[in-house]
């Protein structure tokens, strides 16, 4: 590979959270760069790094959208330097060091590694898709999922919402070996999941130990109402989303069937928690990661 370059930029902690999510500002750029966020020392927690990789030098009109990501970056100075006949990705991945939780074992190409005994690994070369956040709340999501199937849960009909990188869904679709079906908003996060599919070797399809990939707006797509209810629902967006969503995954939901919610802060918990409860969805189950908890509720039983 030529020439790539990296652009540094300081942000505070809430910017980098806020990197989680969708980034609009970039989406109309032919090769959008590979975003990459650090905490470099964890005694300054509020002082983190924005990293940009692309594959030209970044000129003016660059600099000005990466530095709009960041508001408290709008005097800094931003470090360019230019990486000599690296791959950028592979750069951009190396502090993302693999996930083992329970059975399942996710890691980048530059970190491969066997899963652990009985277990299952997923290689997802994610780029900006697998953020620091995200590394946060992928690994509690597939602790939660581990967690559902070694105590016994089933589930015939499961949903991942806001899939991103697939990882999610192939957790839960090898975990329960039933019908999966995921969805995003963004189709390059949803040809990105096909891709890592395909190389994991997770079948796609439709039915049974199948997993089916569908581009989506929430919940309202005909082919996911035709699907509903969900005996499973995953979703790892970020807190406002999974509050405004709240009525239309209870209603997704069957009675008595389980919600995976992630995405959030500790502090927003709270109301996450407080919207699902106005529509009969009860939290379970809480698992920390950092300050990226993990939510497991239960949809009431009582229409059953």
């Amino acid at each position: 590979m030529g020439q790539s370059w990296k652009l540094r930029l300081p942000c505070t902690k809430a910017e980098a959270e806020q990197l989680a999510g969708e980034i609009d500002i970039l989406d109309d750029l032919e090769s959008p760069p590979v975003l990459m966020t650090s905490e470099p020392d964890a005694s300054r927690p509020d002082e983190w790094l924005l990293d940009a990789y692309v594959d030209a030098k970044p000129d003016d009109a660059l600099v000005a959208r990466i530095k709009a990501l960041v508001p408290s970056a709008t005097d800094a100075k931003p470090q360019i330097e230019a990486l000599e006949d690296e791959d950028w990705v592979t750069l951009s991945q190396a502090g993302l060091e693999p996930i083992t939780e329970g059975r399942f074992h996710v890691h980048t190409a530059s970190h491969a590694a066997a899963p652990p005994p009985g277990g299952v690994s997923f290689l997802i070369n994610a780029g900006r898709a697998f953020g620091t956040g995200q590394h946060a709340t992928t690994a509690g999501c597939l602790n939660m999922i581990d967690r559902l199937a070694s105590s016994g849960h089933h589930f015939r009909n499961m949903i991942d919402i806001g899939t991103g990188t697939g990882v999610l869904a192939f957790a839960a679709l090898t975990a329960f070996g039933s019908r999966m079906l995921a969805t995003d908003i963004d189709p390059v996060s949803i040809d990105v999941a096909r891709e890592n599919a395909e190389m994991n070797g997770v079948p796609v399809g439709i039915g049974p130990g199948n997993v089916e990939f569908l581009v989506a707006d929430g919940l309202n797509e005909r082919r996911l109402k035709a699907r509903a209810p969900y005996d499973l629902i995953i979703a790892n967006i970020l807190a406002g989303p999974l509050i405004d969503m709240a009525a239309d995954i209870a209603e997704a939901t069957r009675p008595g069937g389980t919600i995976i919610l992630a995405g959030l802060l500790d502090q927003q918990a709270q109301a996450v928690c407080a919207a699902y409860a106005r529509h009969k969805c009860r939290l379970i189950e809480r698992l920390e990661r950092s300050e990226w908890p993990t939510l497991r509720l239960r949809k009431s039983s009582a229409d059953l």
